[in-house]
């Protein structure tokens, strides 16, 4: 598998002191142990310029606006409207999607892909996870009692991977 290379390391001194604190403030999370985001073979931008909190709030994938910008883990999210980013920027942890934006089936398997469907999510227990297409979404959950716990499990080692770049 390959995957992505991370955004550069403009602003990663806040960004990361936001972070620190926002995980403080949630009690942490081991889907976001580190600040690898997946930005997509192309654009630089997480979830492929789509609106993390539109997930919640519309239920749907959106497209965001460069309007509507905000830098978090060196990363620029996008988002639909003022309104949203706002959403985000008081609470990331709860908007953005596990596992970095990875595709949280292939985490389960211990591996990264950076080709995700923005379109195949699924929002399970107040988490957003991206996966590869439609139909492994649906198993994903499907199999959820088993694939979350793999996840994270597998999590903390698919960071190491990442940071010594072993997908590219």
């Amino acid at each position: 598998m390959y995957a992505g290379t991370r955004s550069g390391a403009r602003g990663i001194g806040r960004s990361m002191a936001v972070f620190l604190l926002a995980l403080a403030a949630v009690g942490g999370s081991r889907a976001f142990a580190d600040d690898s985001v997946n930005t997509g073979y192309f654009g630089g931008v997480a979830i492929m310029g789509y609106d993390p909190v539109a997930y919640f709030t519309e239920g749907k994938a959106v497209k965001g606006s460069e309007e509507f910008s905000h830098e978090w883990l060196g990363t620029p999210w996008l988002f639909a409207n003022a309104k949203h980013r706002e959403m985000f920027i008081s609470e990331p942890i709860k908007y953005a999607p596990q596992y970095g934006g990875y595709c949280a089936g292939e985490v389960a398997l211990g591996s990264v892909t950076i080709n995700v469907d923005p379109e195949a999510f699924k929002i399970i227990d107040g988490k957003l996870y991206l996966i590869y297409d439609k139909g492994s979404a649906e198993g994903f959950a499907a199999h959820v009692a088993e694939e979350v716990p793999k996840a994270d499990s597998n999590w903390p080692k698919v960071v190491a991977d990442l940071k010594r770049d072993q997908y590219h």
